[in-house]
């Protein structure tokens, strides 16, 4: 990577970073939040796909005795997250550093799935989708939190309505069971397969 380009990685990534550990956020909805509305046992295994700085990661090892796998294409962010794990004495958390193409979980392995503004960028999507229900327990949760899309034509982020992200869960095989807005623009879909 030349010199030049490697800083704006880095600047993307502290900026990508901030946003993501920023006070706003977690005022607008903690994971403490999200966590509570799943009825996860201490034993639990919980899979946080894309899982960033850890914002979901640090608090549901925190409640679990199972695994809490951190799964994140970005090296620099599972060593946030490994900094974290160990400023926090966690032993629970396993680090994967990998993409969506295949998940390195074994099937009927996890409790539940966390995806928080990750699922958006991943294309095609039903693939994943299908990963993550084969990787889930009968019964298990999968937690989708995105960004419903700006009435905004000059927009190039990419975005998914609740209602196209809720046809590609439910053509994965599973049924959503809780759907709410905890802001204007952020929806939250909790799907079981």
């Amino acid at each position: 990577m030349t010199g030049e380009r490697s800083k704006s990685h880095a600047r993307h990534q502290h900026g990508k970073a901030s946003y993501l550990e920023s006070a706003k956020r977690r005022a607008e909805f903690s994971p403490e939040e999200l966590l509570d509305r799943i009825p996860l046992k201490k034993t639990d295994h919980l899979l946080d796909f894309g899982a960033g700085t850890g914002y979901f990661t640090i608090p549901a090892a925190k409640r679990l005795e199972g695994q809490v796998y951190a799964l994140d294409i970005d090296p620099s962010m599972l060593e946030i997250i490994g900094q974290k794990a160990l400023d926090g004495q966690l032993t629970n958390i396993v680090p994967i550093q990998g993409g969506s193409a295949e998940l390195p979980l074994a099937d009927k392995s996890i409790d539940a799935a966390i995806a928080s503004l990750v699922l958006h960028e991943i294309d095609p999507l039903s693939e994943v989708l299908i990963g993550i229900r084969n990787a889930l327990k009968v019964n298990g949760y999968l937690i989708v939190v995105e960004l419903e899309p700006k009435e905004n034509p000059m927009q190039k982020a990419p975005r998914i309505s609740q209602a196209g992200m809720e046809k590609e869960i439910t053509d994965a095989g599973m049924r959503i069971t809780e759907k709410f807005f905890p802001t204007e623009f952020l929806y939250v879909l909790i799907a079981q397969k």
